[in-house]
């Protein structure tokens, strides 16, 4: 699906865009991580066309508020019109503001239909939401199963980013249509990778889904953004992009490595002592 609208020169948007898709984090950085899948590049796009429509309506209404007050001021108009009527300006204010909202709605609409779901996915990861990890289920690779935790700051290593990083990372193939189902255990949680312009709510009793597909190999990160306790801040999302050869390899390696269900007990009694 091409872009709806190709980026802006950062010039005029007056936003500076990572060069990298993959960079890490920086302070003071304002704007969406650069994209790196379809879908983020969509968004993007969709952004930079509505900030050029407002940007234009807002100018427009303070020029008119300026002409406003310097032509019609007291001093200058001691006697005001009686004008109460004039079809052909409520026409226009009647039919630009129609014109404006369906070129919004056109692409707006086609972007919810693209990023919705897809009919062809070629795998499945399942996400589910606990008070306060995340567990990933792979069910096309013999249910493979393993938590995630955020990595306690003590037990960072060089690379790791602060309540960013995980023990255990997903791990996703490049260039691949991904169906990601979300729920819940117990509140509701949110999964969230911005990079990859994913955002789907894990409901307890609920499956929700959603989908991305990645361009580019590296890893990305994301967070919860539901308020779901006194945890919520601490279980972060780290998704590592490989190739298709690189996450075969991994496949045999983690099912070896998970092959024992389930995490150690006095880690998730340290993760909820929090």
């Amino acid at each position: 699906m091409r872009s709806i609208l190709k980026p802006i020169a950062p010039a005029l948007l007056g936003t500076l865009w990572t060069a990298s898709a993959w960079a890490e984090p920086q302070p003071w950085e304002i704007d969406f991580p650069a994209a790196a899948s379809a879908q983020m590049q969509e968004y993007i796009s969709f952004h930079n066309l509505l900030l050029v429509i407002i940007t234009v309506i807002t100018l427009f209404v303070a020029a008119l508020l300026v002409y406003a007050m310097v032509r019609f001021r007291r001093s200058r108009n001691p006697v005001a019109s009686k004008t109460s009527h004039n079809t052909l300006i409520e026409v226009i204010w009647t039919v630009v503001p129609v014109i404006i909202l369906a070129v919004i709605f056109v692409p707006s609409m086609r972007i919810l239909y693209y990023t919705d779901r897809t009919p062809d996915a070629e795998m499945t990861l399942k996400v589910t939401g606990h008070q306060w990890y995340w567990t990933y289920e792979y069910p096309d690779h013999e249910n493979l199963t393993f938590d995630a935790y955020m990595v306690q700051d003590g037990d960072l290593k060089p690379g790791q980013l602060r309540l960013l990083s995980t023990d255990n990372e997903v791990v996703v193939p490049v260039d691949t249509n991904i169906r990601v189902l979300t729920t819940s255990t117990d509140v509701i949680h949110s999964w969230l990778v911005p990079a990859l312009g994913v955002q789907k709510y894990a409901m307890p009793g609920r499956i929700n889904e959603t989908w991305f597909r990645a361009t580019e190999t590296g890893t990305v990160y994301g967070q919860c953004n539901q308020i779901c306790g006194v945890n919520h801040g601490f279980m972060p999302v780290q998704v590592r992009v490989v190739s298709k050869e690189e996450f075969a390899a991994w496949l045999v390696e983690a099912k070896q490595r998970f092959a024992s269900a389930g995490q150690p007990a006095t880690q998730l009694a340290a993760v909820e002592a929090r």
